[in-house]
C-alpha cells in the first residue's frame, strides 16, 4: 500500500489520540467501540486506520503491517524496540506503573528481612527489572488480567500493575507501595516506512508534533 496505515488500540489511547491525528488532517470515518470492522478508512484517501490489542501495536509497526502506531511505554519495554522509530511522547493515556500489596502487609520489613516474594504481574520484564535493581528476591507469577485477584486469593504477595486513580486498588483493599515508572503512549513508525513513505509520514509526525508541544493534546 503507497498509503499510510496506523495502527491503534480501542478504548483510551483511540479517544486521546483522536484530536493528535485531527491535526494531521485524519479523522476515522468510523467508531471502532461499534463497528466491527478492524480496517477503517479516514477521512484522508491515504490513510487507514487497524484496530489491533494493545500489546500487537508495536507487533505491526516493527513487521511492516502498519507504517505508524501507538503504544503505552509498558508495552514498548515488555515488547522491546527493534525497528521501532519512537519519535514522540503524547503525553496521553497517563498512569504509573506500581507495586501494590495487601493493606496490613508490611513490605518494607518483608524485604528487609530477605523474604522471597511471589508478585503477580501482566509486565514481566518491567517487574523483573525492578526487584533485580533493589536486590529483591521475587517469583515472578504471570498473568493476563484481574491483578488485583492475586493478592486476595492467596496466589501472590504483590503485585505490579498500571494505576491511574487508584479506585480499583482500593475497592479491593490493596495499597499500592512503591513507584516503578511513569507511562504515557508514544508515537512508533517503522524505519523502514520512515525512509520509504518519509514525505508523508514527517508531515503526520510534525502536525501531531506541534499539538502535543502546544499542550493541547488531552492527557
Amino acid at each position: 500500500m503507497d498509503g499510510i496505515t496506523i495502527a491503534l488500540s480501542k478504548g483510551r489511547i483511540f479517544e486521546e489520540t483522536l484530536p493528535l491525528l485531527a491535526a494531521a488532517g485524519i479523522e476515522p470515518l468510523e467508531n471502532p467501540e461499534t463497528s466491527r470492522k478492524l480496517i477503517i478508512p479516514t477521512t484522508r484517501d491515504d490513510v487507514r486506520v487497524v484496530i489491533v490489542r494493545a500489546t500487537d501495536a508495536p507487533t505491526y509497526v516493527q513487521y511492516g503491517a502498519a507504517d505508524i502506531g501507538v503504544a503505552g511505554k509498558d508495552v514498548l519495554i515488555e515488547h522491546g524496540g527493534d525497528g521501532l522509530y519512537q519519535p514522540i511522547d503524547l503525553q496521553i493515556a497517563k498512569c504509573r506503573m506500581m507495586v501494590a500489596i495487601p493493606a496490613g502487609l508490611d513490605y518494607e520489613y518483608a524485604v528487609r528481612q530477605g523474604a522471597r516474594l511471589k508478585v503477580a504481574t501482566k509486565y514481566i520484564n518491567i517487574a523483573r527489572e525492578h526487584f533485580a535493581a533493589k536486590g529483591v528476591h521475587v517469583d515472578l507469577i504471570k498473568l493476563y488480567g484481574s491483578m488485583e485477584l492475586a493478592p486476595l486469593a492467596g496466589l501472590a504477595d504483590a503485585i505490579v500493575d498500571l494505576v491511574s486513580t487508584g479506585s480499583t486498588l482500593k475497592a479491593n483493599n490493596l495499597v499500592a507501595v512503591e513507584h516503578i515508572i511513569d507511562i504515557s503512549s508514544r508515537l512508533i513508525v517503522n524505519q523502514a516506512a520512515l525512509k520509504l513513505k518519509r514525505e508523508k509520514i514527517v508531515a503526520i509526525l510534525d502536525a501531531i508534533a506541534g499539538v502535543v508541544g502546544s499542550g493541547e493534546a488531552k492527557s
